[in-house]
């Protein structure tokens, strides 16, 4: 019961962070295509910090339940399995997932250079490099259910 109450959280919030890595790069298309309109690029500004923000509080929430799923059967070996014991996709998947966060981050320091007046790459160039996180979860998902090493 342990076990799946945990596991149920990590993918609630992963579900939600997950969310902001797909829509941050979309707040950041939309700023391209609105260049000279103030009012919208305050607004989109505004959304993509708060979005980042919770994006974040997303991915701690996330992390705490998935190091407790990776590793709390050493503390709790009772209740909770070891998911990885000599198999190696969760190395992948942390890999895979490291990736992920240095893109969100990425993403948050476009927009905050922005802010500060940067200019961004197109908005085609950005809508091709918000595909990427597609692909990096597709892998996640794999690695998780086949576990093929």
């Amino acid at each position: 019961m342990t076990y799946l109450l945990i596991k149920s959280l990590h993918l609630l919030f992963v579900i939600a962070w997950m969310a902001t890595v797909f829509y941050l790069p979309r707040i950041l298309v939309n700023l391209a295509e609105s260049a000279g309109e103030p009012v919208v690029q305050a607004r989109l500004q505004l959304m993509g910090r708060r979005l980042y923000k919770f994006g974040h509080n997303m991915f701690g929430l996330a992390f705490v339940f998935g190091l407790t799923l990776w590793q709390g059967w050493r503390v709790f070996p009772q209740s909770l399995p070891n998911v990885a014991s000599g198999m190696h996709w969760i190395d992948a998947k942390l890999t895979l997932v490291a990736l992920l966060l240095a893109y969100f981050i990425w993403a948050g320091r476009m927009l905050k250079n922005n802010a500060k007046g940067a200019a961004l790459p197109s908005s085609k160039a950005l809508r091709w490099l918000n595909e990427l996180p597609v692909l990096l979860l597709l892998a996640v998902i794999w690695l998780v259910l086949a576990k093929p090493f």
